[in-house]
């Protein structure tokens, strides 16, 4: 697929014309197909993209190169340039991702419960693909291959539409889905992009009821918004990540280091790595300046309340030299925070930390500035582990574990859609399952309803 031929030849980039009422259409009947079809046709059709991908490797991480190049040059942070850059580990990542996914059990068909009722009826519920989704996202063009790959395991068409700064990476990316597709017999509308970066094609995608069964953003604040909003069709949100460990006095402290660190530094750039360090009043004065030298290793810069402050700033002046090459003078080590610094993603090498009396003053400043993402408790004490479970209603809940394990390949989805934050439909990853709904299948004998 060239960038003008997008969409069955009617989304060309830049100018030209996009007929999302088309794609819509196109989309329904696709869906319509990829319903009926067997396991094993979507399992062949997931080995072939993977093959593609591995095939076109040099492609791909050509168009990504040109991405990030344009993305530098438009002054991009460091946190958005790390999600849109590929490289070959990423690459065989996906690749590797999307066999997985053809390996997993096959949700459509299941029956989810079933029973016979006094009358004899036999009344069960199945699983169904949802139809068609609409998924918006930004600057990460491995979601494309993830969301192909479960919407097409799940019988889902898909369309796309990702952010300008990936364009030609997901266009790179979709001429492997679509390659795929044509050579296992599956219908290529089945995955369709917006290739045009207009804005407004993206309020005009959240109108087409008659033909998108769920619209998923993958973005900032702003978007879910604009989507809540807008939206005349369902709206899955999720993806935006204020997370929080709290330290308690009976925590392994040596274990805790480990934890904090992995959450915060391993890939600072994603939804579920850490935001903001909770730690117990009575273990603060031991424990924090641990958490400082462990972390000016990785150059995280702290922003510290006043009695996290008290504790570190004597040390703080000194903390650049723990860490080689200091970015000359850019890493400030230990600053005061401000109040705005607790309601922050921050996507970067930044921690908020404070010091709290107690699991309530932890409990009550998650639910105060939390998004209910991911959030965590380090601890001993297991009356305190219950009622942080209890009590914290986030979508995932971590006990003595990293934040970053809320994500669909950890826990043992293959690959997720999105993060869901929300109560209703999903919650957390959403893997196979979460991509389906049910109908209701009732069997009897000539019955009929006195």
């Amino acid at each position: 697929m060239s960038v003008s031929d997008a969409g069955s030849g009617e989304t060309t980039r830049g100018s030209a014309v996009v007929d999302l009422l088309a794609m819509g259409k196109r989309a329904q009947a696709a869906g319509r197909r990829l319903a009926a079809l067997t396991t094993e046709a979507k399992n062949t059709a997931l080995l072939a993209m993977a093959d593609e991908i591995e095939a076109r490797s040099e492609t791909l991480l050509a168009q990504n190169a040109l991405d990030v190049e344009d993305g530098r040059a438009k002054g991009l942070s460091d946190a958005i340039l790390d999600r849109l850059r590929l490289d070959e580990a990423r690459v065989r990542a996906l690749a590797d991702g999307t066999r997985a996914i053809a390996v997993l059990p096959d949700p459509v068909g299941e029956t989810i419960e079933g029973r016979v009722l006094p009358n004899g009826l036999q009344v069960s519920r199945r699983r169904t693909p949802i139809g068609v989704l609409a998924v918006i996202y930004e600057a990460r063009p491995n979601v494309t291959i993830d969301i192909a790959s479960l919407t097409l395991k799940t019988g889902n068409a898909v369309i796309l539409r990702g952010g300008s700064e990936t364009l030609r990476s997901n266009l790179a990316l979709v001429e492997v889905i679509r390659a795929a597709l044509s050579r296992t017999g599956i219908p290529l509308d089945a995955v369709q992009i917006i290739a045009d970066p207009d804005r407004a094609l993206v309020t005009q995608l959240l109108r087409l009821d008659a033909y998108v069964d769920m619209i998923i953003p993958r973005g900032g604040a702003a978007l879910h918004r604009l989507c809540r909003e807008q939206s005349t069709i369902p709206v899955i949100t999720g993806g935006l990540g204020i997370c929080h460990l709290y330290v308690e006095p009976s925590a392994d402290l040596d274990g805790a280091l480990d934890v904090i660190q992995n959450s915060k530094v391993q890939r600072p750039s994603v939804c579920n790595a850490l935001d903001t360090l909770l730690v117990h009043r009575d273990v603060a004065a031991v424990f924090l300046p641990r958490v400082a030298a462990r972390l000016a290793q990785d150059k995280v810069e702290l922003r510290a309340d006043a009695r996290a402050w008290e504790i570190l700033a004597p040390g703080g002046q000194d903390l650049s030299k723990l860490a080689e090459n200091s970015w000359a003078g850019r890493w400030r080590g230990v600053v005061r925070a401000a109040p705005e610094d607790y309601d922050q993603e921050w996507l970067s090498l930044i921690l908020g930390v404070k010091v709290v009396d107690d699991i309530d003053e932890a409990i009550a400043h998650i639910q105060a500035h939390g998004t209910f993402h991911s959030d965590g408790i380090l601890s001993n004490d297991w009356s305190h582990v219950t009622r942080f479970v209890n009590e914290v209603d986030s979508a995932a809940v971590f006990v003595n574990a990293s934040t970053r394990f809320n994500d669909g390949g950890e826990l043992g989805l293959g690959a997720e859609v999105a993060v869901s934050t929300q109560k209703l439909h999903a919650r957390g990853p959403m893997g196979l399952a979460e991509l389906t709904t049910y109908k209701w299948v009732v069997v009897g004998k000539m019955h009929v309803r006195k």
